[in-house]
């Protein structure tokens, strides 16, 4: 199976009481396209982006569009999502976008 789906805890950054970790899927289909992944927050909430954002992201501020990536610290990566309703700032442990991303370059798309 050539799609990789991780599962991670973030917390969105509000200025209201923190929610806490809430569920976040990562996701990236090489048949679908290669060159990005996928974010998605609880609800309907999914966007997709250059994989090579998230990754320059990790280690220096980055962006492209709607989405900005940057690191928080030494452990933590932020990801800011903007719709037309407002903006989402995700913050993840790094560890686990770097665990993703490197099964993401260990998968080989489906040839048909």
């Amino acid at each position: 199976m050539s799609v990789v789906e991780q599962y991670a805890r973030a917390h969105i950054v509000t200025d209201e009481e923190d929610p806490g970790a809430v569920p976040v899927v990562l996701r990236y289909d090489p048949d679908s396209d290669p060159r990005s992944v996928r974010v998605g927050l609880p609800g309907p909430h999914e966007w997709t982006f250059s994989r090579a954002l998230l990754e320059r992201g990790l280690r220096v501020p980055a962006e492209s569009g709607d989405v900005r990536v940057w690191p928080c610290g030494r452990v933590q990566a932020i990801v800011e999502l903007q719709t037309d309703n407002g903006v989402a700032v995700v913050q993840f442990e790094s560890k686990a976008l770097v665990r993703f991303l490197r099964r993401t370059y260990t998968v080989e798309p489906v040839r048909t």
